[in-house]
């Protein structure tokens, strides 16, 4: 055995298990001609079968190449949760293209950096009030050259507040886009090796980075998980999963962990537009959901409900938490109240999001992210020689090396070079693992926020702080925070003669400049800040200044 964490694997899991590579059309491809008649995605109550998916998909792709669209092109998806993510993400990929996630949540300067850097003269987005007007910015700005708008109420009116579709020869509806495109005698060729996502992560030190993710990573983050969860599936023999998507698609979790994953084994996504606690316990006691992965936010607010002791959680077979630090304390009061084990993981966007996982038996060992999973490998190195590999027990840096890892950073030859040592992917991570192979987090070199599963970049918040009145100098960290495990708090140096303001009135002047995940949940008015030698601002010695203070103690992330 070469991996001491291997003897606490599921039974019959090993660590050198094959794992499957492949394209993410040949996966939809694959799943429709198995499980066809099946529900794949269910939105509003409506089921779309696999067969269905697959034929929307392909409507999409033809009209990507009519549009210009194949090979060697990017296309951006600006959506939220609805079933047009998933119809236009493989339709992207079929044509040959490759795809550029925006969130929802960005500001104004994130997203203008990641539409320009990506490439995108095509983008794809929602009329719903909280994206079109924001998507229409793009083309003002000369941006793109073409909006395809999805209509919301096309899968059933809720009420969901929507914006007007200007009357402009650049902006269409997905409906006309797709009508009339035609089916072309042969698909674009697309390898193992191509790009097929291209997903943002970084901007510690500066704009955030595209993630080159391709076919065979992603492929390869399914396979992992599908080899690691075998034996908990033959125990519940041909089943059909009831999956709840919360998590946002355009997220590297939910992209992985549910929909990829659940394509391929043939489950049922139930899709939900946003987090409602009661319209989640509703899939789970009526609709009997049998799986729910969420993120910590999601269960301290299950387990804030009055009446948790009658709720019926029996239909779930598994539940899981990621994308940010999970609060023991959260996992040991849901686990005495409901009697079902919450743990979480490890991963990165640049892996795909599989990393670590716990077994379903083995040392309960509160605070680790748990075991390398099958294929992948995992060290810790010294943080002053990064080909240095440690002994357990010993702080460093963790790297790690999969056929799930990223093959660098799009438009960024230097940086991605420097990512790897020797082969292997430096996380920024410091942690150590024990002799057991369990892997635990003591801090994180980059600076990095995670709020409510969110990544959140100091800088990016900087940058906007800058633009209001009176700033002269600001540094933001992270502080602890009850409901979404972090938030950020802006210490702010004024200008002379400025006068300090609330911290309402700050986030009143960030308002659309930033996202509202990032907002700043405290500020403090400081008569200096600290520099480094050379007189940069110091994210670091401000930190340092602050303990012991309640500033952001380490955790997980995804």
């Amino acid at each position: 055995m070469t991996h001491p964490g291997e003897q606490f694997y599921p039974e019959g899991v090993h660590w050198d298990e094959t794992i499957v590579q492949g394209t993410l059309p040949d996966l939809l491809a694959t799943a429709a001609a198995n499980y066809g008649p099946r529900t794949a995605l269910e939105f509003r109550d409506r089921p779309i079968t696999y067969t269905e998916l697959a034929g929307m998909a392909e409507r999409a792709a033809a009209a990507f190449l009519r549009a210009g669209c194949g090979r060697n092109s990017s296309v951006a998806l600006f959506l939220g949760n609805t079933p047009d993510h998933p119809v236009n993400f493989f339709g992207a990929l079929k044509a040959g293209s490759r795809v550029a996630h925006l969130s929802p949540l960005d500001g104004e300067i994130a997203l203008t950096h990641k539409v320009s850097d990506s490439g995108s003269r095509l983008l794809i987005t929602s009329n719903l009030q909280a994206l079109l007007p924001t998507a229409l910015k793009f083309l003002e700005k000369g941006l793109i050259d073409r909006l395809v708008v999805c209509e919301d109420d096309s899968w059933g009116k809720v009420g969901t507040p929507q914006a007007p579709i200007p009357d402009d020869p650049r902006v269409v509806t997905f409906k006309a886009f797709v009508e009339g495109a035609p089916t072309p005698a042969q698909w674009p060729a697309v390898a193992v090796d191509d790009v097929a996502l291209l997903q943002y992560t970084g901007g510690t030190t500066g704009l955030p980075k595209g993630a080159m993710l391709t076919h065979g990573n992603l492929t390869s983050a399914v396979s992992i998980y599908d080899v690691w969860g075998k034996p908990a599936r033959a125990t519940r023999g041909d089943v059909i999963e009831r999956v709840i998507c919360v998590l946002p698609l355009f997220h590297i979790y939910a992209l992985t962990v549910v929909l990829l994953s659940s394509l391929r084994r043939g489950n049922l996504i139930s899709i939900h537009q946003r987090f409602d606690v009661e319209a989640v316990m509703r899939d789970i006691e009526v609709k009997r959901a049998t799986y729910f992965p969420g993120v910590p936010t999601m269960w301290i607010a299950i387990a804030a409900l009055p009446n948790l002791d009658k709720r019926d959680f029996s239909s779930l077979t598994a539940i899981g938490s990621g994308g940010a630090p999970l609060p023991v304390e959260v996992a040991k009061f849901f686990e005495s109240k409901v009697g079902k084990k919450l743990r979480s993981g490890w991963g990165m966007t640049e892996t795909c999001s599989p990393g670590t996982g716990h077994p379903p038996v083995g040392p309960d060992k509160p605070g680790s992210i748990g075991l390398m999973l099958p294929g992948i490998e995992l060290d810790v190195v010294s943080l002053d020689d990064p080909t240095k590999v440690l002994p357990p027990g010993e702080v460093g840096e963790i790297r790690i090396k999969g056929p799930n890892v990223t093959k660098g950073y799009w438009n960024k030859p230097v940086g991605s070079a420097e990512a790897f040592i020797d082969g292997r992917f430096l996380t920024g991570d410091i942690g150590y693992v024990d002799t057991d192979g369990y892997f635990f987090l003591v801090d994180r070199k980059k600076d990095m926020i995670i709020s409510g599963g969110f990544n959140v970049y100091p800088q990016m918040i900087e940058q906007a702080i800058y633009t209001v009145p009176g700033v002269h100098e600001v540094i933001v960290l992270g502080i602890p925070d009850q409901y979404r495990g972090e938030a950020a708090k802006a210490f702010i140096k004024l200008k002379p003669d400025a006068k300090p303001f609330s911290l309402d009135e700050l986030r009143a002047q960030l308002a659309g400049k930033i996202g509202k995940h990032e907002m700043p949940a405290e500020v403090a008015f400081v008569d200096d800040l600290p520099r480094t030698p050379v007189g940069k601002l110091s994210r670091h010695e401000l930190r340092q200044q602050q303990k012991p203070s309640h500033l952001t103690q380490p955790g997980g992330r995804s």
